[in-house]
Parts: C-alpha cells; sequence; structure tokens
C-alpha cells in the first residue's frame, strides 16, 4: 500500500521578507558569537594562569558545549508553544554572567561555572534567533539563514582578533571588557523584541491569519531517514570544526612555534574565511537545491583537511582559510533542510540541531583533548583530516522542496 505524503502545518510566514529583522538577527547573533569565541580563544591564557593541562582544557570545553547543546532542543520547544518577545535578552543576560565570573576566576571550578552560563545564553540564543529568522524570511529561508548565519560567523571570527589585542596582552582580569558589550548586545534587541511582540500580538488577534499548509513530497520514513543522514553529517562537519576552534592555536604553538598573540591571528583568518563563506550558500541552495551545498561543502573539506597536516606555516593558514571558506555553509543549508522537513517544529529542529552542532563539538574537544596529551596534537590532525570524507552521504539525501 502506498504511503501518503506527509502533511504539515505551520505559523505562516511574512509574505515579505524582513530585511531589517533578518540584520538585527544576524547583529544580536555576531554579539553572541563573538562573546562565545572569546571565551575558546581565551583558552591558552586561562591554561597558563591556572596551569592546567589538554585534559582539562578539553574537560572545560566539555562543560561549556554540554550547557549550550542539551538545553537547546527542550528551550526550542519552549520557545514554539510559549513564544515570548524577551527570550534573546534572557540568553545575553546570561552569558553576561559568566563573563563576569570568567574574568575573575582562580580555580578550574570557577571557570567550568563561568562557561556553563556562557553556554546557557548560547542556548537560549540559537534557536530563538533561528526560529525567527525562519519567520521573517518572506519564504527566502536559504537566504535568511544565510544573513543570520554569517553574522555569527563574522562575530566568531573577531572573538579570537579580540582576545589577541585585549586578553593575552593584558590578562584574563579584561573580560570584564567584554561583559560591557553583552550589555551594548542586550540594548541592541530591542527592534526585535518590538517586532516580534507586534507579531505574537497578531498572532493571537481574531483576524489572524489561517496556517498555511505546507505538502512535503516525501514519506515519513523517508523524513526521518533524510533526518538520520543529516545527523551524520553535522557529526562529521562537528569532530572536524572542534579540532580547529579548540586546539588550531594549541597546535601552531607546539608545530611552528608561534606566540600566543600570532596563533589567535591564524585562527582569526580561518573563522573569517568561514564567515565569508556563509553568505553563498543560502542563496544557492535556494536556487539549485540545498542537497548539493551539502554535499560540496563538506565532501569538498576533504582534499585540503588532508593536506593541512604535512603543509608549513604559510600553507597551513591558507588550507585553513580555504576548508573554513568551503565547508562554513553546510550548517545553514543542513537547518533549513530540516526545517522544511518538519515545518511546524522550527524552534525545536532549530534547537536539535544547533544542540547536536555544540554537543558534537564539546565531546569532540574534551576526546580529542585526551587524545592530544597522549598521541600529540599533530596526531589530532592527521585523524581529523579524513571526518569530511563522510561527506559523500549527502547524495543519498532526496532533492525536496516544500509547496503549499
Amino acid at each position: 500500500m502506498k504511503t501518503k505524503p506527509a502533511v504539515e502545518r505551520t505559523m505562516p510566514s511574512p509574505s515579505k521578507t524582513s530585511m531589517n529583522i533578518l540584520f538585527a538577527l544576524s547583529l544580536a547573533h555576531l554579539l553572541n558569537d563573538m562573546l562565545q569565541s572569546v571565551v575558546s580563544a581565551s583558552y591558552p591564557v586561562i591554561r597558563d594562569n591556572l596551569s592546567l593541562t589538554f585534559s582539562q582544557i578539553g574537560i572545560i570545553a566539555l562543560v561549556y558545549q554540554i550547557c549550550a547543546s542539551v538545553f537547546q532542543p527542550a528551550f526550542g520547544v519552549l520557545f514554539d508553544k510559549k513564544p515570548k518577545p524577551w527570550y534573546l535578552s534572557l540568553g545575553t543576560s546570561s552569558t553576561l554572567i559568566g563573563l563576569l565570573i570568567l574574568a575573575f576566576a582562580h580555580s578550574v571550578y570557577m571557570v567550568m561555572v563561568a562557561v556553563a552560563f556562557v553556554g546557557l545564553g548560547s542556548s537560549i540564543i540559537h534557536p530563538e534567533a533561528s526560529r525567527l529568522t525562519h519567520y521573517a524570511s518572506g519564504g527566502k529561508h536559504g537566504l535568511a539563514q544565510s544573513i543570520f548565519q554569517v553574522g555569527g560567523n563574522f562575530g566568531g571570527s573577531i572573538g579570537p582578533l579580540l582576545a589577541a589585542l585585549i586578553i593575552a596582552p593584558y590578562g584574563q582580569e579584561y573580560m570584564v571588557v567584554f561583559a560591557g558589550i553583552a550589555v551594548i548586545s542586550i540594548l541592541t534587541k530591542r527592534p526585535i523584541t518590538k517586532w516580534y511582540a507586534e507579531r505574537i500580538k497578531t498572532l493571537k488577534s481574531r483576524n489572524a491569519p489561517k496556517e498555511v499548509i505546507h505538502r512535503v513530497r516525501l514519506t515519513k520514513h523517508q523524513v526521518y531517514y533524510s533526518l538520520i543522514i543529516l545527523l551524520v553529517l553535522i557529526f562529521s562537519k562537528y569532530v572536524y570544526t572542534a579540532s580547529l576552534t579548540n586546539y588550531y592555536t594549541f597546535y601552531l604553538i607546539e608545530k611552528f612555534e608561534v606566540t600566543t598573540q600570532q596563533s589567535q591571528l591564524f585562527l582569526f583568518a580561518f573563522l573569517f574565511a568561514s564567515a565569508a563563506g556563509t553568505l553563498v550558500g543560502g542563496p544557492i541552495g535556494d536556487r539549485f537545491g540545498r542537497k548539493y551545498v551539502i554535499w560540496f561543502s563538506i565532501l569538498g573539506t576533504a582534499p585540503f583537511s588532508l593536506l593541512m597536516p604535512h603543509a608549513n606555516l604559510f600553507w597551513t593558514c591558507v588550507l585553513s582559510i580555504i576548508i573554513g571558506f568551503v565547508l562554513s555553509s553546510a550548517f545553514s543549508a543542513i537547518l533549513v533542510y530540516a526545517q522544511e522537513l518538519l515545518p511546524t517544529k522550527v524552534g525545536l529542529i532549530s534547537g536539535l540541531f544547533f544542540g547536536l552542532a555544540f554537543g558534537i563539538a564539546g565531546i569532540a574537544a574534551a576526546v580529542l583533548g585526551k587524545v592530544a596529551d597522549h598521541q600529540g596534537l599533530e596526531y589530532v590532525y592527521r585523524f581529523c583530516a579524513y571526518m569530511p570524507l563522510l561527506g559523500f552521504i549527502a547524495i543519498f539525501l532526496p532533492n525536496v522542496k516544500p509547496h503549499r
């Protein structure tokens, strides 16, 4: 007996793309990920101050990633069922508390508490901001997510640069500067809060537009099968990404004997290239299909990742920039693909995929830190170089686009 295609109902998206709201959400993402990346970029300074091992750095990264991942699906469900305009400000407030604690942390346990607060802030902001991006897209979901993601990636690239200019030369206490930026971030969310409050009020009114029905040209079995493939791709991408974001600075310091500040500048170059590449994937996915963006983005990274452990300092930097540019568009394409599979659960999907991304990265950071202590960082990079090869399974994703 032939299975009928799944029929989904979702909140109506505005007929016109709200570009001003998309840019405001991108700015919110930029400031959030900038503050988040400052924490990981400051690991060398924290390690020197507290005389920590790579294993302890890995555990700190794990605590942060768990708090930034485990709660995201739950928050996503809450945001879908009980929308409130102040959730984004709540998330930034948690980050603010964590940065203040981290500035004056003098033990590994205080550092763990600090990164837990920072992680919870991220756990709130990512699913909520991504959900609002979906609703402000006007149907241009790939473009909207690219605008949103480029803010986060650009912010993530600025963090190490600021850490090199402020934290490395002046010390951990100067983390209070970034706490001040968190206060500014809360103030910049007012346009989003006002827009979403009006949207909630409209949806609750008697004259609210009826729900839009989207038919996904897949059976339920195909939907679940596609989600499993997407999760494997998330695993591949974020295990490799964890090796770069958490240990790239240590790798450069150990192998090429660069200074901490120089290593953070190299990390900035990688993250900046990631930000630039993000803008490309969304519009291409809208036009030609997200499957091809996902496939090329992950599998296309493999030749460069396999070469990088054998390169000198110059080519290591060049290859990391190429890797960042090519790999960066994968997540927004994966996220929009998954949202189109389950359009009534945008918050859940956003929380689940952001949560898995952070969770996998956190577990990978802890495991790779342990391996680095016993086998060395060069061994870690030789092993992780093979992870992008898993991108070949994207060929099994169906070409699908929801229609009304």
